[in-house]
């Protein structure tokens, strides 16, 4: 099985899409913002607010245009990733060892039709199953590589993090570090919904 193998339909990794020097500034751009804790994981978003228990996007949650150390990170991202505009919308996620997020597909009426995120400090295995056939894939994400899910991946396939201490990595049982993550979507209000 090939590296495009292990992933599911439609989705893409560009390795290295971060250049090495780049990481730390970034990364200390991220621990200088202030960081929600209300999950079981710390987060911050940014452009809008995601309301997790609704699983909806509506128009008080915007936090404003994306701060000026992001933003040109995001039109990168979104160029890369096929966006038909730059993402407005980003979440950054900190993954402790042990720390997880369940399988889930992104809210389908609140974002595009690309999902982009980038990753940051230790490598981590993502899970994938098809919703429909619960067939599974997986695939390590290594530190500033770029995932990109569209069409079936973005629709289909959940993805996932399992709660652990390693993964299994080239073969070889690796103790995890902390992981950060970059999430670009671009927000759809019910009003710019394509009708039926």
């Amino acid at each position: 099985m090939t590296s495009s193998d292990r992933l599911p339909p439609g989705a893409k990794l560009i390795e290295g899409f971060l250049p090495a020097d780049e990481a730390p500034r970034l990364i200390k751009a991220v621990d200088g913002a202030p960081w929600r804790d209300d999950l079981k994981r710390r987060v911050q978003h940014y452009g809008w607010r995601y309301d997790y228990r609704a699983r909806q996007v509506t128009p008080d949650l915007r936090l404003g245009p994306l701060p000026d150390w992001l933003a040109p990170l995001a039109a990168e991202a979104g160029r890369a990733a096929g966006f038909s505009s730059a993402p407005d919308q980003v979440i950054i996620n900190e993954y402790l060892p042990g720390q997880g997020i369940a399988a889930h597909v992104d809210c389908v009426p609140c974002f595009g039709p690309v999902i982009a995120s980038l990753s940051l400090g230790g490598a981590v295995e993502m899970e994938f199953r098809h919703v429909a056939t619960g067939g599974r894939r997986s695939h390590v994400l290594p530190h500033g590589s770029l995932l990109i899910l569209s069409g079936p991946a973005r629709y289909q396939w959940t993805h996932a993090i399992a709660s652990r201490l390693s993964d299994v990595i080239e073969g070889v049982r690796t103790a995890r570090t902390r992981r950060v993550s970059l999430t670009f979507r671009s927000v759809m209000l019910a009003s710019q919904r394509p009708s039926d």
